[in-house]
């Protein structure tokens, strides 16, 4: 099993999802964010398009994104373009709290109902184990809870880690 962790990991930070900043297309709202982590050099841009769905919610048209470093946060934020394009802003949140929490976990894991949630997602069990390479897996989730929370799609939303997002 880690073996094959290991090896969507790889995959994705070979073949990244999303990778290329693309200007918004529409009129819908977007927003950028610029995040870095200073602890090993790793950054990113990444910038969001957002939609609104047949039910007047928010949703993640186009994620795109540019940056540099480990194979963690490419990986990452490959994996994040993949779970996140399509979904409405509250599901993205949800799955940007259940990566957090996966990061929390110390190699232990999730259920295995959010581990499905996250799907490629879940191969980053491993890396929390890791204290200095948790920084490069959460670093393009930050990006994207900042482009949230710059275009105003988040509401009054509470995340499962206490913060406050508007």
């Amino acid at each position: 099993m880690e073996q094959l962790y290991q090896q969507v990991i790889l995959d994705h930070s070979k073949n990244p999802h999303g990778r290329g900043l693309v200007d918004p297309a529409g009129s819908g709202a977007s927003a950028e964010s610029h995040q870095v982590n200073p602890t090993c050099g790793d950054e990113v841009t990444m910038r969001v398009e957002f939609g609104t769905s047949a039910s007047g919610d928010p949703t993640v048209e186009r994620v795109s994104w540019e940056g540099q470093g480990c194979s963690i946060s490419q990986a990452s934020l490959s994996v994040l373009t993949e779970l996140v394009t399509g979904q409405d802003v509250t599901s993205g949140e949800h799955l940007a709290s259940v990566f957090r929490e996966l990061m929390s976990s110390r190699g232990k894991g999730l259920d295995e109902a959010s581990e499905d949630a996250l799907g490629d997602a879940a191969a980053f069990t491993g890396v929390s184990q890791f204290p200095a390479r948790i920084k490069c897996a959460l670093l393009g989730w930050a990006a994207l809870r900042d482009t949230f929370a710059k275009a105003g799609v988040l509401g009054d939303v509470s995340s499962t880690d206490g913060a406050r997002t508007a």
